[in-house]
């Protein structure tokens, strides 16, 4: 095959720029539906709780699979594991742009959401694999600068097509990717694995760490709807509070757990992963809410409300990389603080937003959000990498997207929540905008405290480290 004759340091940037291809199409998923969510509204006839499920379906398959997905792909063959992966996202995405109802949307994106966990954590153990630990740092950077620019770009994305095609197209559009994806994955890609023990596949743990997820999540959605002291939200609470406690005690005595938890004695691993979770708290829900303020608010189009992200898309194209860069030199411990700060500042002046703003009011926030991003995205994921052995990246880079993925998603829901409950009346009465604007400002309030948190946990936390090597008989790699 083609693969074989590109030399090995040739061959490793091919093999990135394929995993960065099928990456940013998973990672557009992410955000590329928030600003078809008004249109989909009105084609298919749902309220606000059914959109926050079409974007949170997706993200909750997406986290409850990942560390399954990188079990997998240790076990099976990194490669095998990503094309089944794309492969299922591919056929998914058609069925999402098919889809006449919202209870087949939702079901759609979960199985989306199932195909990306497959996917995701195999990119990153395969980076690990190809290139050696000086480089590392650098070609996580680019991995994190496209995932990043995938989830900024979406909404331009997604604007585009839902104004100019249909929002069906927001999902068709990845058919004709995927299948070039597969056959990239094929020709670029080698096929790598974990041979240092035997491994098999954690259901106990699978399933009550999706139960533990499902009822948190749905619990913060269907609050406002039911009562948040009603028997269904609190029944749910504490369903998530038992099988929570259940996962943790399993992944304790299982001899080959899901989440190994002995990786959380690393600091750096811990602290990591506590930032993972903290900032897409703080920022999945920016995107979900900020385009429907737009739209419904300043009355933006679809085009214009995707739009006005590029600046902060552009940023993090420019300084994803850079930060990777100079994670390798200097660590992450005082760019991942950094970047949480600036991060904070920015949801800060994004609640400063009201009726009356424009794009002016709205420009600092996204550059200095970009920035902080970037510099926050890939030396996280250095700094996890570097916690663990080569042989450990699938598990760890499960983990760590893992913790992004759950973030992602209570972050839309606790929002949400927030939200809502400043919220009494109907989109179509004149008080409408003042609620919105009031439950906006104090989500965003919040997601600032939980940003600067976040910058706390990493300057306490990370250390710079270099990553334990793998007895030498631990990764079997072959050229396919």
């Amino acid at each position: 095959m083609k693969a074989r004759i590109l030399a090995p340091e040739n061959r490793k940037w091919w093999t990135l720029a394929a995993l960065s291809f099928a990456l940013f199409m998973i990672m557009l998923d992410n955000t590329v539906v928030n600003v078809a969510l008004p249109s989909i509204q009105r084609d298919l006839g749902i309220g606000i709780s059914e959109l926050e499920w079409i974007v949170t379906a997706y993200a909750l398959s997406f986290a409850v699979f990942l560390l399954t997905g990188g079990k997998l792909a240790d076990r099976y063959g990194r490669r095998r594991v990503f094309l089944i992966g794309l492969t299922t996202f591919t056929f998914s995405s058609l069925a999402c742009g098919l889809a006449g109802s919202a209870g087949l949307l939702i079901g759609a994106r979960a199985v989306q959401g199932v195909g990306a966990a497959l996917m995701m954590p195999a990119t990153l153990s395969i980076i690990s694999a190809v290139f050696p630990a000086r480089e590392r740092g650098a070609a996580i950077g680019i991995w994190a600068g496209v995932s990043a620019m995938a989830l900024a770009i979406g909404p331009l994305i997604g604007g585009v097509l839902t104004e100019k095609v249909n929002w069906n197209w927001i999902f068709y559009i990845n058919v004709p990717v995927g299948i070039l994806g597969i056959v990239a994955a094929f020709v670029l890609v080698p096929e790598s694995r974990d041979m240092s023990a035997v491994q098999r596949l954690d259901l106990p743990g699978l399933i009550t760490s999706a139960i533990a997820v499902f009822a948190l999540t749905y619990a913060l959605i269907e609050a406002n709807t039911y009562g948040w002291t009603s028997a269904r939200i609190l029944g749910l609470f504490a369903l998530f509070a038992v099988a929570l406690l259940a996962f943790i005690l399993l992944e304790r005595h299982q001899r080959a757990p899901m989440l190994d938890l002995s990786l959380f004695k690393n600091g750096t691993f811990a602290g990591a992963n506590t930032v993972a979770l903290m900032v897409s708290l703080a920022m999945f829900g920016v995107f979900f809410f900020i385009s429907l303020f737009m739209q419904n608010i300043l009355h933006y189009s679809a085009i214009k409300a995707g739009a006005t992200f590029l600046p902060m898309t552009i940023l993090i194209i420019l300084v994803a990389p850079l930060a990777g860069a100079m994670s390798d030199r200097l660590g992450s411990r005082w760019l991942m603080s950094g970047g949480m700060t600036l991060v904070a500042g920015s949801l800060v002046i994004f609640a400063q937003l009201d009726q009356s703003s424009g794009f002016w009011n709205i420009l600092p926030g996204l550059l200095i959000g970009g920035v902080g991003m970037a510099m926050t995205m890939s030396p996280m994921t250095s700094a996890t990498l570097s916690a663990v052995s080569v042989d450990k990246a699938g598990v760890a880079s499960g983990v760590l997207n893992t913790f992004r993925q759950v973030g992602g998603s209570l972050g839309i829901a606790i929002g949400g929540a927030i939200l809502a409950s400043y919220v009494s009346v109907p989109p179509q009465s004149p008080q409408f905008a003042d609620e919105f604007v009031n439950g906006l400002h104090h989500s965003l309030y919040t997601s600032a405290g939980i940003a600067f948190a976040a910058a706390l946990v990493a300057a306490v936390t990370i250390r710079k480290q270099h990553a334990p090597a793998p007895a030498a008989e631990a990764v079997e790699a072959v050229a396919a």
